[in-house]
Parts: structure tokens; sequence; C-alpha cells
């Protein structure tokens, strides 16, 4: 086969054969493509799309790229999540260990934050001497003895994704749905997942602006693993607003040991998402019958303390400090912490997520770039959600910085990004549905 040969085909239009789709990434992979061909076929697609076939074609080649991970030899059933990340989503934080202790293993690679959405493993990294590199061995024997591991995604798993991501960010090509859904799909596929549970978020703190784009991707990604034969649900949720109070990684640890504690009083919109995110895992792993039960089950998990429990045992397996679980003031603290004022009386009526991200982005709670540190004790707390009445003068949000210095200019970005209104405004919806397989 020519690369030029598949470039003009997608370039005119057709569709890929699944030979030349195979073809096409295990000669990239391998470094026989140059990167500006690898763009031009890149750039093709974006322009005239993918059909469901090609996507999946192209999903299962770039997880056949690598590694391909089965834990059938450990666990019966590998249940799976993932969050197409926001502002102060610590979701997995708190679901892992709620799906685990309803006897349910949780297996989970995940990765590392860039930008202003925070990424998982930076926020437990906050937990001093917490680790997420181990080897094949050991990730299966910590899930084996308690059901529950979070390790860091190796290079070895769709290394062919990782090299088109690099690939598409340079190229202005990121923003395909088809590359979008392969990219996070083949990375499930071959970390061993049975069944999936998509977390798709929607917002002005979201790469999916409205609910149509997210709704498209959600499809997307859902037929691909129907046909690549595993179970498969997504979630659209809100990101309209900052998940729960807490943004920036040791806030955000505080705040998901809070709502696993069995006496802690969690955000509400919060403990409403992991719920369903966590119920959905449950219905698909058949833990249960229906959704309530898994409701019951999950709130049974965190009463009883099962669910904290869970979550010390991984931190101590993997090298955490448990004082910082049992003691969440010995996490990472910030040595400057002032309170904002609301400018004025009225209604929130719009917060831009996204806004407050880069803000908290700014404190050094997340990268500009690839490699830029990570300070684990800055960001904000803001108990504030859309159609809330707020006094002017009423304290509406805490910074925490490194320098008194950030405080004025972290005060003036974090009031700069929230709309009032006069008359009444009514609360955002936090669910915009599920997506299932159109079969």
């Amino acid at each position: 086969m020519k690369i030029l040969d598949i470039i003009a085909h997608k370039r005119d239009g057709r569709e890929l054969t699944t030979a030349e789709i195979r073809w096409f990434i295990e000669a990239y992979t391998a470094e026989q493509i140059p990167d500006y061909q690898a763009s031009a076929l890149c750039m093709a697609i974006y322009l005239q799309g993918m059909s469901r076939r090609e996507t999946v074609d192209l999903t299962l080649a770039m997880a056949a790229s690598g590694e391909q991970l089965d834990l059938h030899d450990t666990i019966p059933f590998a249940i799976d999540k993932h969050s197409s990340g926001g502002v102060g989503d610590k979701t997995t934080l708190v679901v892992q260990p709620l799906v685990a202790a309803c006897g349910i293993p949780v297996a989970k690679m995940s990765g590392r934050g860039l930008g202003f959405t925070g990424g998982t493993l930076d926020k437990m990294e906050a937990i001093t001497g917490w680790r997420f590199d181990m080897d094949l061995a050991q990730f299966k024997r910590q899930v084996r003895e308690i059901g529950l591991v979070l390790a860091g995604q190796t290079a070895a798993l769709a290394p062919a994704d990782g090299k088109l991501y690099a690939l598409r960010d340079v190229t202005a090509t990121v923003s395909s749905i088809p590359l979008i859904a392969a990219s996070i799909m083949s990375k499930k596929l071959a970390s061993g997942a049975d069944a999936i549970v998509l977390d798709v978020k929607v917002g002005s703190g979201a790469f999916m602006k409205t609910v149509a784009e997210a709704r498209e991707l959600a499809q997307r990604m859902v037929d691909i693993g129907h046909d690549a034969g595993r179970q498969t649900v997504a979630l659209l949720s809100d990101m309209n607003q900052p998940l729960g109070y807490a943004i920036g990684n040791a806030l955000e640890v505080r705040e998901a040991i809070e709502t696993l504690h069995p006496d802690g009083t969690p955000p509400p919109d919060f403990w409403a998402h992991c719920v369903e995110v966590g119920a959905h895992m449950l219905l698909l792993a058949e833990a249960v019958d229906s959704l309530e039960e898994a409701h019951g089950r999950l709130a049974e998990a965190r009463d009883s303390g099962r669910a904290l429990a869970k979550f010390r045992a991984m931190v101590a397996a993997q090298g955490g400090d448990v004082a910082q679980v049992d003691d969440p003031d010995l996490l990472p603290r910030a040595p400057h912490v002032a309170a904002v004022a609301a400018p004025r009386t009225g209604y929130v009526s719009a917060i831009e997520t996204d806004g407050v991200g880069i803000a908290a982005m700014n404190l050094g709670a997340g990268r500009a770039k690839k490699g830029d540190p990570i300070d684990y004790a800055v960001g904000f707390h803001l108990p504030l959600k859309i159609g809330d009445k707020i006094e002017e003068g009423q304290p509406i949000a805490t910074i925490h910085a490194r320098t008194a210095a950030q405080i004025p200019s972290a005060t003036a970005e974090l009031l700069s990004a929230l709309t009032w209104s006069d008359e009444p405004v009514p609360p955002m919806p936090h669910s915009h549905g599920t997506v299932e397989s159109q079969k």
C-alpha cells in the first residue's frame, strides 16, 4: 500500500478500507510514515469525517498498536470509567472506592492533567509518598487483594494514540469527533475493560460546549464500544459550573475524603454525580438489577465506612501517607488564604467555568504546558452555584495561594468569571441524559 493513495482516498471523501486503516496505523507507529503525511491524513479525516465502521477500525488498530491487557486471570469482569475532563472533577477518587466497596473490583489507569482540567494522578500525588508507577504484576496483585488500583497509563498501551495526538495538537485537527472517539476508546480497549462508563462533560468548562456536540461524541464512543464487544454507556454531565466546591489538587483530595466519610457533608452536586456514575458501573457489572438498587448500595457503602476504608487501603498499597487520609488537615496547605466577597447583590446567572480553571492554573494548580510543575496546595474553594442568591459583601470563595502577591489577580480572575442577574435564575441541570449504542 501507499500512504499517498490513502490520503487521496480520504481527501476525495471515500471510505478507507479496514486493511488501509490497519496498514496506516502499523506503519506510522513503526515510524515508516513521516509526520507530514500523517498530518495530511488527519486533516482529510477532519474535513471528510469517518463512518462508524471506519472509526471502529481505527480504534481497534490503535488499541492493537501496543500492549493489550487481559485481567481475566485476576478478576472475572473489568469495569472502567472515563471522564472527558472538567473543573473540580475528582470523581474517580470517590467512585472507584464506592464501587469496589460494593464488591466490584476496579483496576484503572489514569493520566495527568494539562491546562485547566486537573488530572487524577496529579490530585492523588498531593498525598505524600503516593505512587502510580507499578509493573503489571503489582497492578494485578493489588486489584486481587484489595479490589482497587489506580495506576498511570504506560506508553506501551496504544502508542499510536500518543503519536497521533501529539501530531493533531500542532496541526489544528484535535477537534475531530472520529479522532477524539478513537483516541479515548483505543486506550480503554487496550487496558482490558469489559465494560465502560463514559462521563462526557458539556458546557463552559468542557471541551464540548453544547449538548449536541457532546451527544455526537458520546454516541460515536458507545457505538465503538458496542462494535468492539464491550458494554458501554455514556452520561452527559453538566460542566457549566465547577463540580463540587474544591478546585485544586489537595483541596479536591480533601473534598473527596469528605465525600467518602460516613460523617461527611459532600457538595450535593458532587455526591449526586458520583452516585450516578457508580450506579451505571454496578449496573453494567450486573451487580444490581436497577439504578435505584445501585443508589442504595452505594449509599450504604459510604455510610458503613467501607468505601473510605477501600480508599485508605489503596493509598497505603501505593506508598501514600494514610495519616493524611485519616486527618486531611495534614495534606499540603497554602501559606496564604483569602476570602473573596460578592461585589453586588443578585443571582449568579452564569459561571465561565474554563475561566475559573484557568485562574486556578495561574495559581499553580495546573499546567500551561507539558512538564510544568504542580503546586498541590493552591486553588479555590467556591461553594457557589448558578441560581444562588448572594448579598453584596457576602463571602463567596476562598483563595489558597503560594504568595500574597497572587491574591489580587486571582480575585479579579475569579470575579470576572461570574455573571450576575437582578432576577431569579433557575439552577443548571446536573445531567443532560444518557447515550446508549444504536445497534
